[in-house]
């Protein structure tokens, strides 16, 4: 079980590592990313809170409805992200671009994750032959599901607004400090001729 459980494990931090790979390389940027992958987090709370809910346990079944559950809020927060980004190309500011993105991409968040929650009951509910098994992991994606949804509209928007502030500090820091770094590596190239 222990051997079992460090490979779920191993293999829920690679997922997340590769996310974010293809997320940073997709939006290019270091930073966007960290807005999708902050909502990754509020679906253990709604695991964690079905789970006691019913009484379950912490298996490997509900490990591997985690693991899929990580696809699907990353999803959400990507129809945010990536919305909003196209909206300040057009030319509108931060702040309108991500109540646009909220408003516009809520109708296609809300239909796959109740598409999902919807299809998951007869798992849930143990309803079939070997649904006692797997009804874990479809009570860990609805619960996940349920309360990612709803939180990853507030947080990912906020989340991109802290790092988007970041992001153009760090620029101007880094800009302001050029002409000094330049000096000094005209200096250093002086002295090494």
């Amino acid at each position: 079980m222990a051997e079992s459980f460090g490979c779920v494990g191993q293999s829920l931090v690679l997922a997340v590592v590769l996310i974010y790979a293809i997320l940073a390389s997709q939006f290019r940027s270091f930073l966007q990313p960290l807005a999708i992958m902050l909502s990754l987090p509020l679906s253990l709370v709604g695991v964690a809170g079905m789970l006691y809910l019913v009484k379950d346990t912490l298996n490997i079944m509900s490990l591997i409805g985690l693991i899929l559950l990580m696809g699907l809020v990353t999803k959400n927060a990507i129809l945010v992200v990536d919305f909003t980004n196209v909206q300040r190309r057009t030319g509108l500011s931060r702040t309108e671009a991500l109540i646009r993105a909220a408003r516009v991409r809520l109708r296609p968040i809300l239909m796959t994750t109740l598409a999902m929650i919807f299809g998951m009951p007869p798992l849930a509910f143990e309803l079939g032959s070997g649904a006692e098994f797997r009804a874990p992991m479809a009570r860990a994606v609805i619960g996940g599901l349920i309360t990612s949804t709803l939180l990853t509209l507030i947080v990912a928007p906020v989340v991109y607004t802290f790092l988007d502030d970041l992001g153009e500090w760090v620029v101007g820091w880094w800009t302001r400090g050029a002409p000094a770094r330049r000096r000094v590596t005209q200096e250093v190239a002086s002295e090494v001729e």
